[in-house]
């Protein structure tokens, strides 16, 4: 049994959104199989930019993430879940794993150090990016990058390893029957912690 975060980083709380679907199936099947699930819904919390870097290395994470933190901190696997808004993450999803990821929770401090350690070494992350473009072009034309970016750059940089992804393109022509096979598809992974 492992203990799960998932992150739907969908910045609209309205429901109609699949990525609120998708979250929904993972932590099912996780549940179902008998992991422990927390899952936080990025647009439901309220929480400041950060705007120096001062208050990155310097500052407490804000009340408002202290539940998301500690939930990362428990975690085995994180599982993030957010839509491509102009070829990245939303920016209230970016602003949210940067006070999630704030320095004091995802590094390691020393002394006479530059290069600073991730903490978050033993876990396993998944990435769920929902397009409006097909997969198979955002992997190829655009190389993928924004996503290559948050795996290596943010998640593997603090310590997660493996950093997984799937791609769901063509969402918003997907019919039911398209919609219905993702959510098997997240529900399967959720089962094997995945």
């Amino acid at each position: 049994m492992k203990s799960l975060l998932i992150l739907d980083g969908h910045p609209d709380p309205a429901d109609r959104h699949l990525c609120h679907a998708l979250a929904c199936a993972y932590r099912k099947g996780a549940t179902d199989a008998g992991h422990r699930t927390a899952l936080i819904r990025i647009a439901d919390v309220d929480f400041p930019i950060l705007r120096a870097p001062s208050d990155f290395t310097g500052q407490p994470s804000p009340e408002t993430i202290v539940p998301a933190r500690d939930a990362l901190i428990e975690a085995d696997h994180l599982v993030l879940i957010y839509p491509l808004w102009l070829g990245s993450l939303p920016a209230y999803t970016k602003g949210f794993l940067e006070q999630l990821l704030h320095y004091d929770t995802a590094f390691e401090r020393s002394e006479g150090d530059n290069w600073p350690k991730g903490k978050m070494r033993g876990k396993s992350a998944r990435i769920v990016l929902t397009a409006g473009m097909p997969a198979l072009a955002y992997n190829i034309w655009y190389r993928a990058h924004s996503l290559k970016n948050l795996k290596r750059n943010i998640l593997g940089f603090v310590g997660f390893k493996p950093v997984r992804s799937t791609v769901l393109g063509m969402v918003e022509n997907a019919d039911t029957d398209r919609v219905n096979q993702w959510l098997a598809r997240m529900e399967s992974l959720g089962k094997r912690a995945n």
